[in-house]
């Protein structure tokens, strides 16, 4: 991956933690990695579970990122969702939702929609 894109791709992840933590939840985890995969993002509000997959781009000229989170990846963030849960320490939550962030980046600076419950 090259410098630019891995740039690009840390900026998208920025923007949407504030995104998340601006809307009162707290980022309990960001990039948390195991052997079948990652999670971009893992945010708690109450007993919401939010797992996040964010998706940077720097126009919309190939796609919304959204196109990008197809059948497979969303087995494979749903695998390693529960793997998070199974090493999580605390109280269980009562409802896990799957969100994509779509993040466009311009002169003017992050563009971020929030897909909530997108698989």
């Amino acid at each position: 991956m090259s410098m630019h894109r891995r740039a690009l791709g840390m900026a998208g992840e920025d923007a949407s933690a504030e995104w998340y933590e601006r809307a009162g939840f707290a980022v309990e985890a960001r990039n948390w990695r195991c052997r079948t995969g990652e999670i971009d993002i893992v945010a708690t509000r109450r007993d919401v579970l939010v797992v996040c997959e964010v998706k940077t781009r720097s126009s919309d000229r190939y796609g919304s990122g959204a196109d990008a989170v197809d059948w497979r990846k969303q087995r494979t963030i749903r695998s390693v969702a529960s793997q998070y849960l199974a090493q999580r320490v605390g109280r269980a939550p009562r409802r896990i939702r799957f969100d994509v962030a779509v993040v466009t980046m311009s002169a003017g600076g992050p563009s971020v929609r929030i897909i909530e419950s997108a698989f």
